[in-house]
């Protein structure tokens, strides 16, 4: 599965795959029970998981960035329920993150988001924004 094609959407807490689209809206898989919805564009909002961004302490970072640096930490996923011990495991795997601004929902999200990617083994990337620009040298 690729991550370039996950997104997150309102009101659901499950990752999707998209599918198809259609004209008010898009077909959706469910990363949790591979079930395939459509979800309409005027009720809910959709956010490719390669478009998000987190507040960091210096300059916004893409959400990809944090999930490399938390499969490279040997650090052990904590509890997405417990707000101190999520706030203590993203302290130490990314601590340039803005606790101000990045909530302890964000956190939780982060979290599952994570789990479910890994439980299905999907390869995260961190693309690169330059890319193309530097595609088109000869």
């Amino acid at each position: 599965m690729e991550y370039s094609k996950l997104i997150a959407v309102t009101g659901f807490s499950s990752l999707f795959e998209i599918f198809g689209k259609k004209g008010d809206g898009i077909l959706v898989r469910s990363l949790e029970d591979k079930s395939v919805k459509f979800v309409s564009s005027r009720a809910n909002t959709f956010s490719q998981l390669e478009s998000i961004e987190v507040f960091t302490i210096r300059e916004n970072i893409k959400l990809a960035a944090v999930f490399l640096a938390m499969e490279a930490s040997a650090e052990v996923l904590p509890d997405e329920k417990d707000a101190k011990a999520t706030k203590e495991y993203f302290t130490k795997v990314y601590p340039d993150l803005d606790f101000d601004r990045v909530y302890a929902s964000d956190m939780k999200k982060m979290l599952r988001w994570f789990k479910q990617a890994k439980q299905h083994e999907v390869k995260i990337e961190l693309l690169e924004e330059d890319s193309e620009e530097e595609g088109t040298e000869d």
